[in-house]
C-alpha cells in the first residue's frame, strides 16, 4: 500500500479536503452515494483526488435543496446529457432563490426605514399634510362582515400576497369609506391594503389620490379608537376642513414590537378638503 499513498487519501484526509467530518463520508458510503475507491484488508478506506469534484457536486445539489435520494438516483444513471440537464435545472433554482432573497432584502429595507421614522414621531401630535399618490393592492370588500368572514378574507389576502410576491414590507392597512366614518362605524372597514412601490403588471390596483390629509396616532386597541377620531374631528373643525372620501389606517407598532395591545400605535390618515366660505 505504501507505494500507492501518493495517489490515495485516507478518510480523514479526504474529509479535511472536503471540509466535512468523517461521519459524513461514512454515511455517504453506507447509502451508496460516494464510496471510497479502495478498502484495505484491515478496513482502511481510501479516496482519490478525482472524487473531490464529485463531492463538490453532491454538496452543491444538497445545498440547493435536492434530496440525497434524488442525488443518488442521478449518480446511478449519470451521463454528460443528464448532468447538463441537471445543471440547467439547478441554475433556474438559483435564479429563483436570488430573486426571493432580493425581494426579502427590499422588505427588510422598507421595515427598517418605517421603524426608524417611527422612532422620531410624536404620537400625541396631529398634523395636516399633503400626501403623494400611492398605488395600493386591495383585498375584496369586507364591509359589514362577520368575524369569521373577516378572518377568512384576511387569510385569503395574505395568501395572495405570498403566492403573487406582492408583500412589499409595508404594513397591511385598512381603508374605511366616508359613509362609515360619518356613522361612527370606525372599524367597519372596506378593504385591506398594502402599498406597492413598484407595481407588477397584470394586477388590479387602487390608486389613492394625492391630496391633503389630517394625520393622527391612536395608542391602544380598536376599542378606544373612537377617542382618537374625536380628537381628529375637533382638529378638522378648527382648521375648517371637511371629511374626504377615504380614511386609511395602518399599524406603526403592533405585536411585532409591543407585548400589550395598550401600547399598539395605529396611524390614522383622514382625507380632507378645505371648506370654502361663501360670501
Amino acid at each position: 500500500m505504501n507505494n500507492k499513498r501518493g495517489q490515495y487519501l485516507t478518510t480523514g484526509e479526504f474529509a479535511k479536503l472536503c471540509k466535512v467530518n468523517k461521519q459524513t463520508l461514512f454515511y455517504y458510503d453506507q447509502i451508496g452515494l460516494l464510496s471510497p475507491v479502495l478498502k484495505s484488508e484491515k478496513g482502511y478506506r481510501y479516496y482519490t483526488i478525482r472524487q473531490f469534484d464529485l463531492f463538490i457536486v453532491i454538496d452543491l445539489l444538497k445545498d440547493l435543496g435536492m434530496s440525497l435520494t434524488d442525488i443518488k438516483q442521478y449518480m446511478q444513471n449519470k451521463s454528460p446529457e443528464r448532468f447538463l440537464s441537471l445543471m440547467y435545472q439547478q441554475k433556474e433554482e438559483i435564479v429563483k432563490m436570488r430573486q426571493e432573497i432580493e425581494t426579502k432584502e427590499k422588505m427588510i429595507e422598507t421595515k427598517l426605514k418605517l421603524m426608524e421614522e417611527a422612532s422620531h414621531l410624536d404620537f400625541h401630535q396631529i398634523t395636516y399634510e399633503h400626501l403623494p399618490e400611492a398605488t395600493l393592492y386591495l383585498s375584496r370588500n369586507i364591509e359589514n362582515m362577520s368575524d369569521e368572514e373577516f378572518v377568512e378574507v384576511f387569510s385569503d389576502f395574505i395568501d395572495e400576497l405570498y403566492v403573487s410576491h406582492l408583500d412589499t414590507g409595508f404594513p397591511i392597512g385598512v381603508i374605511t369609506k366616508r359613509e362609515q366614518i360619518l356613522k361612527g362605524e370606525f372599524t367597519n372597514y372596506s378593504y385591506f391594503y398594502i402599498e406597492q412601490s413598484n407595481p407588477k403588471e397584470g394586477y388590479p390596483y387602487f390608486q389613492s389620490i394625492a391630496g391633503d390629509f389630517l394625520i393622527g396616532y391612536h395608542i391602544g386597541d380598536e376599542k378606544t379608537i373612537h377617542n382618537t377620531y374625536n380628537r381628529l374631528f375637533s382638529e378638522m373643525e378648527r382648521l375648517n376642513l371637511s371629511l374626504g372620501e377615504y380614511v386609511f389606517e395602518e399599524y406603526v407598532y403592533d405585536t411585532v414590537v409591543k407585548k400589550h395591545k395598550e401600547h399598539y400605535v395605529t396611524k390614522i390618515m383622514i382625507q380632507v378638503v378645505q371648506i370654502v366660505d361663501e360670501c
